[in-house]
């Protein structure tokens, strides 16, 4: 085991699969307590519980059951979080939902789920999470970091996804305000924006004609995986990121580049 994250104490909400999963283990791998927060425990592409699979590695996980999108559920997760381990020191946004609809075909319901979860829940990691970090003492000149996990379709358009695009438009946006209203508070908030990430998620994510438009858009000759994210939230979750705060760091093999 590396320590780059030594001591920290970090939340991953979202954090039982997928980017989120490789991010919690990545983070434990480097040292850091990891609190894994979702809906369920059960990995989506199965396996090993995060914790698990954390503490068999030698590293230090715990889980707590969380909604996003209630703040009773996420200001439980942080307040319990603190009383356990004294503080919050790298807060990852990650949860997120997605309808694979365009406009004509999303019903109201659809859009208030996925707002609920990817823009709100993220407003309320990342309120709680600040609410707790302003208080303590800073470490290395900075008192808490927080990872949003944007998207490459905050950024452009994708075909039909209408609701999930502006969720994550939202991301890129509440990271660059947090980041400018809070620097005097020594206060971190960057956002990671994934292109096509292939995880254990089904459904319009493995929709053939839509992995043919990623396919053609990605000049890269693969798509992205877990793990190439979690690389980047160590490096933004460390003391190594220095000077770097109100960032969107795409991820997304040359996509927006072409």
């Amino acid at each position: 085991m590396s320590s780059l994250l030594a001591g920290r104490i970090a939340v991953v909400t979202g954090a039982s699969s997928g980017i989120g999963r490789a991010i919690a283990i990545s983070f434990a791998s480097e040292g850091a307590h990891v609190v894994v927060a979702d809906i369920s425990e059960q990995p989506v592409e199965g396996g090993e519980p995060t914790p698990a699979l954390i503490a068999r590695a030698g590293g230090a996980a715990s889980f707590h059951r969380t909604n996003v999108g209630r703040w009773q559920e996420v200001d439980a997760l942080i307040s319990t979080t603190v009383a356990r381990h004294g503080r919050l020191d790298v807060m990852v946004n990650n949860a997120a939902t997605y309808s694979g609809t365009a406009l004509l075909e999303t019903e109201p319901a659809q859009w208030e789920e996925v707002m609920r979860v990817n823009l709100t829940g993220m407003f309320y990691g990342c309120k709680r999470a600040v609410q707790q970090m302003i208080t303590q003492e800073p470490r290395e000149e900075v008192r808490g970091r927080l990872i949003n996990l944007g998207s490459q379709q905050g950024v452009v358009t994708s075909p039909g996804e209408l609701p999930y695009g502006v969720s994550k438009a939202g991301a890129i946006y509440i990271t660059k305000q947090i980041a400018v209203d809070y620097a005097r508070q020594l206060i971190v908030c960057n956002c990671i924006s994934p292109g096509k990430v292939v995880t254990g998620k089904g459904g319009m994510a493995k929709d053939p004609a839509r992995l043919e438009h990623q396919r053609q858009r990605t000049p890269w000759p693969r798509f992205g995986r877990p793990q190439d994210i979690a690389n980047a939230a160590v490096f933004l979750a460390s003391d190594r990121a220095s000077f770097i705060t109100g960032s969107n760091l795409v991820i997304d093999g040359g996509w927006l580049a072409g």
